[in-house]
């Protein structure tokens, strides 16, 4: 499969069919996907497959109007349709000065493998079922695959955005349980994206994620009540992040929740943490959703933080200043601390590798399950934990973190250290 040469023309034919009928303003993005994947079904390869997808994004403004729809169909009919439905559905929306589209943005990237080599996935599959019967046989891959995508798209305003990016990248994911006889683990996956799978499979973390399973077969409950450490996992790490994102964004700022609104310059996170973009892995853009370039980023210097990340709508509904931030692509930098170290400083408290906590309250409080997670006393690490509760806040948590590891897991779209952080409370 090749790309399609008509990305390009299509935009600006949409564009065009926009201005033309009346909107003050407009965004258009094509893209083409091709991917190609391998997947896994219970321990074998079960289907080679390969898509080539087509996808149309409009975004009008009308009299302080925005609406936004998309499609599949990029052919005249179809245009026609959407730029139809496009003008009818702005008419109805609601009038918001703080409308308003990207203008004078310009970047063009060109990353990453963007020919599939289909050898490479059945490599790795190989490799990564091979592993898996010789070291981890009770594990059983309930589902997971070996692929390739290949991603082309251009983005246009009318004001004079361009944007095009034509990527490519691989990925490996896979979610399993171990088992043996009548008991089983608890679900866990790994995953990421990267430029070539021939490490697998210790790409992501994936054999270590193995192995744990087949520790975590037979479970203990707590046998008290008590206050100690976690010791997070980059994947439990990676829910944190993702709050801090949140309160940084359109949402609580504009009603008002963000715990950081005010925050801009102080320490709001330990000076252990520092937090920046890396727009350049594999599968990611400095592009964000409203079509705006963003520049690299230390999101947390030492635990300060540097800048809040609406978007233009954001920005201008809440006078916060408008700085670009991507959605993918961020790293924390490595600490000084050795992981087995950071264990073994840990008197009483977990390893954890998955938090199940659903939505933090809007201050951080949470409460929530830890899964696919190990006991620690006098900093070892003992029997897996079965219906363990923890709770603290998230907010806390980030000003508390006490030590960061040295090692990392490079994911793809994140690159994450292991965290200790005392004070949480085990039910």
């Amino acid at each position: 499969m090749t790309m399609s040469p008509a990305i390009d023309s299509t935009a600006r034919q949409v564009l065009e069919r926009l201005r033309r009928r009346g909107f003050d303003d407009a965004q258009v993005t094509v893209s083409q996907t091709l991917r190609r994947e391998l997947n896994v079904q219970h321990n074998e390869p079960s289907l080679l497959r390969s898509s080539d997808r087509h996808k149309l994004a409009v975004v009008g403004l009308k009299d302080g109007r925005r609406a936004s729809t998309e499609g599949s169909d990029l052919g005249n009919e179809g245009i026609a349709a959407l730029v139809d439905t496009l003008w009818h559905s702005t008419l109805a929306a609601p009038q918001d000065d703080a409308n308003a589209l990207s203008a004078g943005q310009r970047i063009r990237i060109e990353r990453g493998p963007r020919q599939c080599d289909a050898g490479e996935l059945t490599a790795a599959t190989r490799a990564l079922l091979a592993w898996r019967e010789r070291e981890t046989p009770s594990m059983m891959i309930e589902e997971g695959l070996a692929a390739h995508q290949q991603v082309r798209q251009h983005t246009l305003t009318q004001g004079g955005s361009e944007l095009t990016c034509e990527l490519g990248w691989y990925e490996l994911v896979v979610f399993g349980l171990a088992r043996e006889g009548a008991q089983a683990s608890s679900f866990n996956y790994a995953g990421g994206q990267a430029e070539t799978l021939g490490d697998a499979p210790a790409l992501f973390g994936t054999d270590e994620m193995m192995r744990a399973l087949t520790r975590q077969v037979r479970t203990l409950p707590l046998a008290e009540r008590f206050v100690g450490d976690v010791v997070l996992s980059p994947r439990a790490l990676a829910d944190l992040l993702g709050w801090l994102m949140q309160q940084l964004g359109d949402g609580p700022l504009i009603d008002g929740s963000s715990l950081y609104r005010e925050r801009v310059g102080q320490a709001v996170a330990s000076p252990l943490l520092t937090l920046q973009s890396r727009y350049d892995a594999p599968g990611c853009t400095p592009l964000t959703a409203d079509a705006f370039v963003a520049p690299p980023v230390k999101l947390l210097d030492a635990g300060v933080l540097t800048q809040l990340a609406p978007s233009l709508y954001g920005s201008r509904k809440t006078g916060v200043p408008h700085r670009p931030v991507a959605t993918s692509g961020w790293q924390l930098a490595a600490g000084e601390t050795p992981l087995d170290a950071m264990i073994g400083a840990v008197p009483r408290g977990a390893l954890v590798d998955r938090l199940s906590m659903g939505e933090p309250a809007s201050n951080g409080d949470f409460s929530g399950v830890v899964k696919n997670s190990f006991l620690i006393e006098g900093g070892r690490v003992g029997a897996a934990l079965s219906e363990t509760m923890i709770s603290g806040n998230v907010a806390q948590m980030l000003r508390d973190v006490a030590a960061v590891s040295r090692e990392r897991l490079d994911s793809g779209g994140e690159c994450l250290p292991w965290l200790r952080v005392p004070g949480l409370h085990f039910s």
